[in-house]
């Protein structure tokens, strides 16, 4: 199982050894199988896995906040730009409400090309 290409775009690829105490035999790691990682993790006290309660407690990040982020805007600017209500938008993100279908449409097409949404709506950038 190998952990080095997280993402497409990725071209770091680790040392083989890091050096100094507690460095990465990255070999090593690849080595090991599913079970030996969580073995591992199971053991470790520092960082111990969720426990299934834990994780049925967590929320997913809500669309409409991933996508601000995404464009490193703050609720009042991405509210004002692409016109969405600042109170509805803080309700989308503190998941008090949801958007409705048009409206999460709206967000994926914002996230996809956020300049063109703006010029179609005359917004400054």
């Amino acid at each position: 199982m190998s952990k080095r290409n997280i993402s497409a775009k990725s071209k770091f690829e680790p040392p083989a050894r890091i050096p100094g105490p507690g460095g990465m035999d990255w070999a090593k790691a690849d080595a090991l199988t599913d079970d030996e990682v969580i073995a591992r993790a199971l053991t470790d006290p520092d960082n111990p896995p969720s426990t299934q309660e834990q994780l049925s407690r967590m929320r997913r990040l809500s669309i409409a906040k991933r996508v601000r982020w995404q464009l490193k805007l703050s609720q009042e600017q991405f509210a004002e730009r692409f016109g969405i209500p600042i109170g509805t938008l803080r309700d989308w993100e503190q998941h008090r409400s949801k958007p409705d279908a048009a409206a999460e449409s709206y967000l994926k097409v914002i996230a996809k090309n956020p300049k063109a949404v703006m010029k179609a709506l005359g917004a400054a950038e």
